[in-house]
């Protein structure tokens, strides 16, 4: 747990008719952390980064932002922070810069302070050369870009980013995470979604999400050691079939496919990898390149998931 959090969050829960779509989510966010929510579409991230930064209120619990209550007060801590949605406001009728200087407006930044506040936002997004292109105009990595330069114009303690990287191209995403980092690094704390989890190791510690519920709560690092059980990685022709012979295996705990592979959860991959290749090799498949592998973060949400399921 942080030892100076920010945030605050206490049961959150959200229902929506018969739906709950975040039930009883608690976590807290530190200073000057980069803190994830991750999960796959319809896990509850939106909805938890709804209540968090106000715009949805709680069917119960609370988000407290240095003992500000977000569901009772969300007035008071919006100055004090910044929400980009998937879909972010802005104008496709006005210029990168006209967007900039409204958002500015918006949020009341001091006319001596916006010079230095848009050279800044311009240099690292690197929309300076386009400050006079439309807005409609722009790729979808750049409007992303525009979205958080307006979102970080009033200088924000807390940064909220829901998906940020969701269908831009893998340049703008990398620059996207670098403009995070940056702003991390002068010591903004940013809570960030994303159903990526190649992205989820960027995290200081994240939230592992499904169904609403938080299935675990932790560093990276932290996660993947936690995993029990080894990974054996191998290729295989037919690998779906091989996936489900692979899963009625004693030694084999769960089984995934990830690509052209399959990722075997065994006790020890060094004593239990001969007899499960000679075991799929007897079934008719064509084992080959069987080796032991760290666990990354997608071992780690499907073998959560199973589990919270056989539950």
């Amino acid at each position: 747990m942080p030892a100076d959090p920010l945030l605050r969050v206490e049961g959150l829960t959200r229902k929506f008719g018969d739906l709950t779509a975040v039930a009883g989510v608690s976590f807290e966010v530190g200073r000057g952390e980069l803190f994830g929510l991750v999960g796959p579409d319809g896990a509850g991230k939106t909805t938890t980064l709804r209540m968090l930064a106000g715009v949805l209120r709680p069917t119960s619990g609370d988000a407290l932002m240095e003992g500000i209550s977000m569901a009772r007060d969300p007035e008071r801590a919006k100055p004090r922070l910044a929400y980009m949605s998937q879909r972010f406001g802005l104008y496709a009728d006005l210029t990168v810069a006209e967007n900039l200087r409204f958002y500015a407006d918006l949020h009341l930044v001091p006319r001596a302070e916006r010079a230095a506040r848009l050279e800044r936002l311009y240099r690292f997004s690197n929309l300076g050369p386009f400050k006079d292109r439309l807005a409609g105009k722009l790729s979808g990595g750049m409007k992303q870009k525009l979205g958080l330069s307006c979102a970080l114009i009033h200088q924000p303690e807390l940064l909220l980013l829901d998906e940020p990287t969701f269908g831009v191209d893998p340049v703008s995403r990398r620059d996207l995470w670098l403009i995070v980092h940056e702003m991390v690094e002068q010591g903004v704390t940013a809570v960030v979604s994303t159903a990526y989890m190649d992205e989820a190791e960027r995290f200081d510690r994240l939230a592992l999400l499904h169904q609403g519920r938080v299935l675990a709560l932790d560093t990276p690092s932290a996660l993947q050691k936690g995993l029990e059980g080894e990974i054996l990685e191998l290729r295989t022709d037919r690998v779906r079939e091989a996936r489900e012979a692979a899963s009625r295996l004693p030694a084999v705990r769960r089984a995934a496919i990830f690509g052209d592979r399959l990722h075997l959860t065994v006790p020890s991959a060094s004593a239990d990898g001969p007899a499960v290749e000679a075991a799929l090799r007897q079934a008719g498949f064509a084992p080959r390149e069987a080796r032991p592998i760290p666990p990354s973060l997608e071992d780690v949400f499907i073998e959560r998931i199973a589990a919270a399921e056989a539950a």
